[in-house]
C-alpha cells in the first residue's frame, strides 16, 4: 500500500489557480484572434476583395494570429492539466487521511483516469467527489452542483473543440471560414467558462482541507 500522510495542498493550490489563469487568459487571447478571422471571413463571403487586394493580407494575418493564439492555447492547457493533476493527487491523498473508506476509486486514478478511454468521461469527476466529500469540514454530505457543472463545460469544451478545430482546418471558403470561427469561439467562451470554474473548485476544495486539517481528530497524521 502506498503512504498515506496529510501534506498541505495550499501551496499547489495557489500554483494550479496561477496556470488555470493563464489558460483563461490563452482562451481569451484565443477569442480576440478568433473576432479576427471572422470579421476578414466575413468580409471576403460579402465579395469585399478587390478593395485595393488589401483584404487578402489581412485575411491572412486574421489566420497567422488564429494559429498562433491556438498554440498558446494547447501549450497552457497542457501545463495547466499536468498542475491540476499534481494538486488532484495532493488532495485525493488528502482525503484517505479524512475518510480512508469513503473511496469508490484507487488513488492512481486520480492520473490514470484522464487518459484512459472512455474511463475519462467520469472516473475524475467520480474521484473529485470522493475528495470533495471526505473534506467537508462539517462532515456532512455538501452539494456536488460546483463539481457537476463544471465537469460539463469540461467534456464540452474538450470534445467540442476538437470537432470545431476539423471544421476550422477543413474549411475552403470564406463562408466556411466565417462559420468555423464563430463555433471555435464559442468552444473557446465555454473553455473560458470552465476555467473560471475549476479555480472556484480548486480554491475551496483547497480551502475545506485545510479547514478539515485543524479540526482533525487528534490520532490523525501531523500536516506536513
Amino acid at each position: 500500500m502506498p503512504s498515506t500522510r496529510l501534506r498541505s495542498p495550499l501551496v499547489l493550490g495557489r500554483v494550479t489557480v496561477a496556470a488555470l489563469g493563464l489558460a483563461a487568459v490563452a482562451d481569451l487571447l484565443a477569442l480576440w484572434a478568433g473576432t479576427g478571422v471572422y470579421r476578414a471571413a466575413g468580409d471576403l463571403a460579402a465579395g469585399a476583395g478587390p478593395l485595393g487586394g488589401s483584404l487578402s493580407p489581412r485575411a491572412h494575418r486574421a489566420d497567422l494570429v488564429y494559429s498562433v493564439a491556438g498554440g498558446l492555447q494547447s501549450a497552457a492547457l497542457l501545463g495547466c492539466g499536468v498542475v491540476f493533476v499534481i494538486w488532484l493527487y495532493r488532495v485525493r491523498v488528502n482525503a484517505e487521511v479524512f475518510d480512508p473508506d469513503g473511496h469508490s476509486k484507487a488513488r492512481a486514478w486520480a492520473i490514470a483516469g484522464w487518459v484512459v478511454p472512455i474511463a475519462s468521461l467520469w472516473y475524475p469527476r467520480r474521484v473529485i467527489l470522493d475528495v470533495w466529500d471526505a473534506s467537508d469540514p462539517a462532515g456532512g454530505r455538501p452539494r456536488h452542483g460546483l463539481i457537476n457543472l463544471w465537469w460539463a463545460l469540461w467534456l464540452l469544451s474538450v470534445n467540442v473543440g476538437r470537432l470545431m478545430a476539423d471544421l476550422y482546418d477543413s474549411a475552403d471558403s470564406a463562408a466556411d471560414f466565417r462559420h468555423a470561427a464563430q463555433q471555435m469561439m464559442a468552444a473557446d467562451a465555454v473553455d473560458l467558462m470552465a476555467a473560471a470554474l475549476a479555480i472556484r473548485l480548486v480554491l475551496r476544495l483547497t480551502r475545506m482541507q485545510e479547514q478539515k486539517a485543524l479540526t482533525r481528530p487528534v490520532f490523525a497524521p501531523p500536516l506536513g
